[in-house]
């Protein structure tokens, strides 16, 4: 039968979206879905899991060394709990990243990476050549499937569940080669989370410098948008990398994009692909992004960004 556990990705305060997305992935798997909360005082966050659409139960698994989502503490309560699922799913974010991968080596089992179509249990989809091809992948029916969701490839599932709550004592103790220390954003305030956020902002390296950045905040304040940058912009050191969106970025899928002095390489392209409304402001009118674009505006983004910002107003 085939079971599947999905490792919930959360702050600490609320369920990150990515973990509704992978509910819809695991649905379309099939079988009996269940998640796993780890953490210290996230009952709410389980309760908020047991919530969703097509979910069997909630596993919660509460120690202070789970406070933080370390990957290192993390998988070891997956595995602990792996042997009565058929799959373990987590979020193709920089959580899942960090922790799916870790949780497939204790299995010994390659992970499916980036999960964006399932054909059956163990028939998958996943993006490859930046998103130039599509490749089947099929994991051995006999061992344990570990993956990644591509979020950007599925809908969020609804609320609608009623799952069952259960409390499972962890068997894990802290390891000592990893310790939590503290988070540190560099990317200008509190704004919606990249790879979640319903309207994304993302400027280039037409910007300039790291203070002209700041009218993209700015724009982006207004709407209640994330902000995101090109490679150049990154690499020319204008935003931390965590704000980079593209192949070796973030992959996201808002329901509005908004370029501002992006060129549209390809990088960029594979991370905006399945974006719902792609908006580009750009001086160069033979800019690639323009073809993917459905609104194109050529023009000087120093213009054009305060002039909209003022119509918000």
């Amino acid at each position: 039968m085939t079971r599947i556990l999905i490792i919930a990705e959360h702050d600490g305060q609320s369920l990150n979206a990515s973990t509704a997305k992978c509910v819809s992935c695991a649905a379309a798997v099939g079988g009996e879905i269940d998640v796993l909360v780890l953490g210290s005082g996230v009952e709410s966050i389980a309760n908020e899991a047991a919530k969703l659409a097509n979910i069997s139960k909630v596993l919660l698994t509460e120690a202070e060394h789970l406070e933080h989502p370390l990957a290192a503490n993390w998988a070891n309560e997956a595995v602990d709990v792996s042997e009565a699922y058929s799959h373990l799913l987590g979020p193709s974010t920089t959580f899942g990243k960090d922790l799916m991968p870790r949780i497939a080596a204790k299995l010994g089992v390659n992970q499916v990476s980036d999960i964006m179509a399932v054909d059956g249990p163990y028939l998958f989809k996943r993006p490859i050549y930046a998103g130039n091809a599509i490749v089947d992948v099929h994991p051995p029916e006999n061992m344990p499937v570990v993956g990644t969701v591509r979020t950007a490839s599925w809908k969020a599932v609804t609320e609608g569940g009623n799952g069952p709550l259960v409390q499972r004592a962890a068997t894990s103790s802290a390891v000592s080669h990893t310790r939590y220390v503290r988070v540190e954003s560099g990317g200008g305030g509190e704004r919606p989370d990249l790879q979640t956020a319903k309207r994304v902002i993302s400027g280039g390296r037409a910007l300039g410098s790291a203070e002209n950045f700041d009218i993209i905040y700015s724009l982006a304040e207004k709407l209640g948008a994330g902000v995101g940058a090109s490679r150049a912009a990154v690499d020319a050191g204008y935003v931390p990398n965590e704000m980079q969106v593209g192949q070796t970025g973030k992959i996201i899928s808002p329901d509005l994009y908004m370029a501002f002095g992006i060129s549209g390489a390809i990088q960029h392209i594979t991370g905006i692909k399945d974006a719902g409304t792609i908006v580009a402001v750009n001086k160069d009118a033979d800019a690639p992004i323009f073809e993917l674009a459905d609104i194109g505006l050529v023009g000087d983004l120093f213009t054009i960004v305060p002039e909209l910002e003022a119509l918000l107003s």
